[in-house]
């Protein structure tokens, strides 16, 4: 923990604080207003990601979901869960998706059972990377795509455009996105050698000299790897490990160090992304805040919905709490000591995460 200690690592929250953030539906939400995740996952080599993860966006509270993969995997995530809506990936348009309004969050997850050895998901997540405009979850494969210079600056240019990030990098995911950022300051240092100006002059030139220096070594601290990360890229970043790193572009971050590896296993990366997708879909912003010492008034999922004027009940007084569970008493109380949708995964051996806080 002396990595966190030296960065000012937020310590993590506990489970009554999580549980504030968890959206709750309106009385009188559709499955519209309770979120619609778009999730463009699942290669035909791995449709098995795409199944996980849509069921957990379900599992997670969105209300629509719907998973754009490839034609070889439509049947199989078909018959995995009736309630999908499932298309070819090829029809997936971010562009001309419509745009989030008030009452009618969205989300998309991009990126788990990507194939690196398909070559037209490069083009995929750039479109999407450019033209999505609600927030956006990259995992798995579409993060070996995303480090390189030419998408990095797509990265930034969404970031100058206030559109919500996150990635969510394992250990080896991470490295190769450092590599990305290097290879991008590499070119805009040479360019700057021949006098030129290279597309990426400004983002080179906005990195810090903490995250330089950080991204410049071999084997960098996951904390500060997780903060230079996410100001090179503009993004939140919840960097998986033993003990997981949420850093925002601001330079704000927070630990999660309260899973177990007997998440260690293959899938539950995928898990993870659906469930922060179906609560990024619900609205949750994955730079929330923490909140103050105010009491806990459960978020809600849909329009607001005014009071009856003709209600002969008495106003609230005060907000629900959510208490923070004690020591369990038994095998079956210790199975929910935790609520369900808080602690996430990964799908690296001895990794674990909790929800992407959502920080």
């Amino acid at each position: 923990m002396e990595d966190a200690e030296d960065l000012k690592v937020a310590p993590g929250r506990g489970n009554a604080e999580l549980a504030c953030l968890l959206p709750h539906p309106a009385a009188d939400a559709n499955k519209y207003t309770r979120g619609h995740l778009s999730l463009v996952v699942g290669s035909a080599a791995y449709p098995g990601a795409a199944c996980l993860a849509a069921a957990a966006g379900e599992r997670g509270g969105a209300g629509y979901t719907e998973v754009f993969c490839a034609g070889k995997s439509m049947i199989t995530v078909r018959g995995w869960r009736p309630s999908l809506v499932v298309r070819d990936w090829r029809a997936w348009k971010p562009a001309k998706a419509p745009a989030p309004r008030p009452g009618h969050p969205t989300a998309c997850v991009i990126g788990c059972g990507f194939d690196a050895a398909e070559t037209s998901l490069t083009s995929l997540l750039m479109e999407t990377v450019r033209g999505w405009e609600a927030p956006l979850l990259i995992d798995g494969g579409a993060l070996g795509l995303l480090a390189n210079a030419t998408r990095l600056r797509l990265a930034r240019e969404r970031a100058a455009a206030r559109r919500s990030t996150l990635l969510t990098p394992h250990g080896g995911e991470a490295t190769r996105l450092a590599q990305g950022v290097r290879e991008a300051l590499e070119e805009a240092d040479d360019a700057a050698a021949r006098g030129t100006r290279s597309p990426l002059a400004e983002a080179a030139g906005a990195l810090s000299p903490a995250s330089r220096a950080t991204l410049a070594e071999a084997d960098p601290a996951p904390a500060a790897l997780a903060c230079a990360l996410a100001e090179a890229y503009g993004a939140v970043v919840a960097l998986k490990g033993p003990v997981t790193f949420i850093a925002s572009p601001d330079g704000t971050a927070e630990v999660m160090d309260r899973g177990t590896s007997a998440l260690a296993k293959a899938g539950t990366g995928d898990v993870l992304a659906g469930i922060v997708g179906a609560l990024l879909a619900q609205g949750l912003s994955p730079a929330t805040p923490r909140p103050s010492a105010a009491p806990c008034t459960p978020r809600r999922a849909g329009p607001p919905r005014p009071p009856s004027p003709t209600s002969a009940s008495p106003p609230r007084t005060s907000s629900p709490t959510f208490p923070t569970p004690s020591a369990p008493s038994s095998p079956k109380a210790g199975r929910h000591a935790r609520p369900p949708l808080l602690t996430g995964v990964n799908s690296e051996s001895r990794h674990n995460c909790g929800i992407i806080a959502l920080y």
